[in-house]
C-alpha cells in the first residue's frame, strides 16, 4: 500500500525512506516482449539455451528494470492534490547487477530532495531496485541505483 500524501505536505517526506515497493517477477515472457518492443534481442536477454550454457541463463535488460520503475513507484507512494505530474528524469543512474530470468526486483527509495521549480516541486528521490533470486536468496547487489526526479504541480 503506497504511503499517501497531500502536496502540500511534501516536506515531511525529506530523509524518509519509504516502505518498499511490492515484488514484481521479471520472467522470460516479460523479457521477450521487452525484446521485441526495443529491438534489443541481444543473446543474453532471449536466446535461452545459449545463455544457459555460457552464463547460467538469460538476464533481463538494464533498460526493461528501468522501465518498471514508475510501476514500482506508484506502488510506494501517492501524492494528493497534484494537479499533473512529469518525469523530470535520472541522475546518478548506474545499473550494478543482473537481473535472471525469474528473479523479482522491488523498489527501495527515499526522498533526498525537495525543490521549487516552475511554479511547482521538484522531488528527488533516491532509488535502488533489490533483486531476489528465483530461490528466494537476495542478490547482493541491486539491478539499478539512481536519483529520480519528479515535477509536481498542485491541483
Amino acid at each position: 500500500m503506497p504511503h499517501v500524501v497531500d502536496y502540500k505536505e511534501l516536506g515531511t517526506l525529506l530523509n524518509k525512506e519509504l516502505e518498499p515497493s511490492k515484488w514484481i517477477t521479471v520472467d522470460q515472457d516479460l523479457i521477450d516482449a521487452f525484446a521485441d518492443a526495443t529491438g534489443d534481442h541481444q543473446w543474453i536477454h532471449v536466446d535461452v539455451p545459449r545463455a544457459k550454457a555460457e552464463i547460467g541463463g538469460t538476464i533481463a535488460h538494464g533498460f526493461l528494470t528501468l522501465s518498471l520503475l514508475p510501476s514500482m513507484s506508484m506502488d510506494v507512494l501517492q501524492v494528493t492534490g497534484v494537479g499533473r505530474a512529469l518525469n523530470y528524469g535520472l541522475d546518478k543512474l548506474r545499473f550494478t547487477g543482473a537481473v535472471p530470468a525469474g528473479a523479482k526486483i522491488r523498489l527501495r527509495s527515499t526522498v533526498i530532495k525537495i525543490e521549487e521549480k516552475n511554479g511547482g516541486s521538484l522531488m528527488t528521490r533516491n532509488c535502488i531496485v533489490e533483486v531476489q533470486g528465483a530461490d528466494g536468496k537476495m542478490h547482493d547487489k541491486p539491478a539499478f541505483m539512481a536519483h529520480s526526479l519528479a515535477l509536481l504541480f498542485p491541483a
